[in-house]
């Protein structure tokens, strides 16, 4: 998704070509994954376009020999990932002497980089790293005890084997996979990572579904590797995502519904231009539906995209209420989906979000969702951290839950979420950099318009808010711009950035400081002229 406006335009001018540019993109704005990338080289040697992935692989590692965004802990998977991709394709021999000789180096210099890890992590509650993490150690360690395809040794052949990392059991995904044969049928739940467990099941078990299978370029491929009935099906469902990536893989693909949603209630956040409404309430009328939303096709439905897709129509006029919501409330919130083994924060922040807007649109419905939404604002705050903030599985970035949680809270009210706002106010402000951003690893524009909100939602300015959002603003002016590439920060499988959301989601905090400055301009002004 390219960037047609200059940073200089309006607001309005800019947030109507956002909507169209994600109007016309099918796909989604993320960018390749190497982890995706590397697990379809190592399952689909059928699939053209081999030697693009096997550049893109060397080129993508980095100078200490791993691969992946973001600090060590999360470099796991994608390295494992990579570092078997490279051993299969050695395995396979159908590689030059120049390509084997750079494969080689790179596997001994990623196998190096995964020692060093710290042997325990902490690692990241990423999707399915419980059976990805395993199964790629027992993939690797495999290849290293069988011979070449000319019977001489692989890399690193004498070496020791590589230990399952603290945290993770080897036995992980035998035993899911175990579960469901006993079952006698598979989760759709286990649909976008079942590459994890494709070697450990009998063929009755294998998913046979239209399209990429779980929005999942590896599982797709590793499908394909386990049910040769379905490579023909595969070679079209890849290559059509591969002629989209040049060649490469994202961690899902079509990402449309996660896109749409996310784009329209970060921008109406500000405020929606004319331009752009038709638009949104036909992604909003699409989008909706009283089974549950999923974020893609494949996936099971979630409680995450469901409230986005109420809160969104409600937003737009729509009249559609909260119903689809009841699927995943479990007592005082809601699951993210059913069989989820550890909550989101964010996904109850936005049906908090969802059920104030409705009650807002229909106070009559106050006796059915009302008491709903006052035991979900007490669970979000009391999910708060001691520090003040939010963590949540989605994102890497406490900021992102931080803002999403203040945001429902504050829409919602009470002693108990305003007690629980101006703490979160309070962490943010002690937590801004010099610079005037914010950020986990580092300053970052999107982490800086998630504290922004925060500020913004924190009520009456003090001197210590109204300072941090002026070095915010100054720091958003300096760092958009249209080459600006943001930092992947969102969870899948691994790190990832939609580059749409996050576009949105910084313009809207630009457009709210402006809105605050020229308030408080025409306040001044006011004050002159009665003086």
């Amino acid at each position: 998704m390219s960037i047609s406006n200059p940073v200089g335009a309006p607001y309005d001018e800019r947030a109507a070509d956002l909507v169209a540019r994600a109007d016309q993109d099918q796909w989604g704005s993320v960018g390749p994954s190497l982890y995706e990338t590397a697990r379809v080289l190592s399952a689909a040697p059928w699939l053209p376009g081999e030697p693009r992935r096997i550049t893109y692989l060397l080129e993508q590692q980095a100078p200490d020999g791993s691969w992946g965004d973001g600090p060590p802990p999360y470099r796991l998977l994608p390295t494992l990932s990579a570092v078997e991709a490279a051993l299969a394709v050695l395995q396979r021999g159908a590689a030059s002497a120049e390509v084997t000789g750079r494969l080689t180096a790179a596997v001994d210099r990623g196998l190096g980089a995964l020692r060093s890890l710290p042997p325990a992590g902490p690692w990241p509650d990423t999707a399915a790293a419980e059976i990805l993490v395993p199964g790629l150690v027992a993939g690797i360690n495999e290849k290293l005890d069988s011979p070449a395809a000319d019977g001489g040794e692989m890399p690193s052949s004498g070496g020791p084997r590589l230990p399952v990392p603290g945290g993770f059991h080897g036995s992980a995904p035998a035993r899911v996979a175990g579960r469901y044969e006993s079952a006698g049928s598979l989760p759709v739940k286990y649909h976008h990572t079942f590459e994890g467990i494709a070697g450990c099941i009998p063929s009755s078990l294998v998913p046979d579904a239209e399209g990429l299978l779980g929005s999942s370029p590896a599982a797709t491929a590793a499908r394909a590797a386990r049910s040769p009935a379905t490579t023909a099906r595969a070679v079209a469902d890849l290559s059509a995502v591969a002629r989209r990536y040049d060649g490469l893989f994202p961690e899902a693909a079509p990402l449309r519904v996660v896109e749409r949603l996310w784009v329209a209630a970060a921008l109406t956040r500000a405020h929606l231009p004319a331009a752009a409404l038709a638009t949104v309430r036909e992604w909003a009328e699409n989008i909706y539906d009283p089974r549950g939303v999923r974020g893609a096709p494949g996936l099971m439905t979630d409680a995450d995209d469901t409230a986005m897709a109420v809160l969104v129509a409600s937003l737009v006029g729509l009249p559609h209420g909260p119903a689809p919501l009841d699927l995943f409330h479990n007592g005082s919130h809601y699951d993210c989906y059913i069989g989820e083994d550890t909550g989101s924060v964010t996904a109850n922040a936005h049906a908090l979000q969802a059920l104030v807007s409705h009650l807002r649109r229909s106070p009559a419905a106050q006796h059915t969702h009302g008491p709903r939404a006052a035991k979900l604002s007490d669970w979000l705050a009391d999910q708060q951290q001691p520090e003040g903030h939010w963590t949540d599985k989605w994102h890497a970035s406490p900021y992102y839950a931080t803002a999403r949680s203040v945001t429902a809270l504050a829409q919602y009210g009470g002693d108990h979420a305003s007690r629980a706002v101006r703490k979160a106010a309070e962490w943010t402000i002690g937590t801004q950099r010099a610079d005037g951003s914010w950020g986990v690893w580092g300053s970052t524009a999107e982490e800086t318009a998630y504290a922004v909100k925060v500020l913004l939602s924190a009520g009456t300015p003090t001197p210590q808010h109204t300072r941090a959002l002026d070095l915010a603003e100054t720091y958003l002016h300096t760092a958009s711009h249209p080459d600006h590439r943001h930092p992947a920060l969102w969870h899948d499988k691994t790190l990832y950035a939609p580059a749409a959301v996050i576009e949105a989601e910084v313009l809207a905090a630009q457009e709210l400081l402006r809105t605050r400055r020229a308030a408080a301009c025409t306040e001044a002004d006011t004050e002159r002229t009665h003086a």
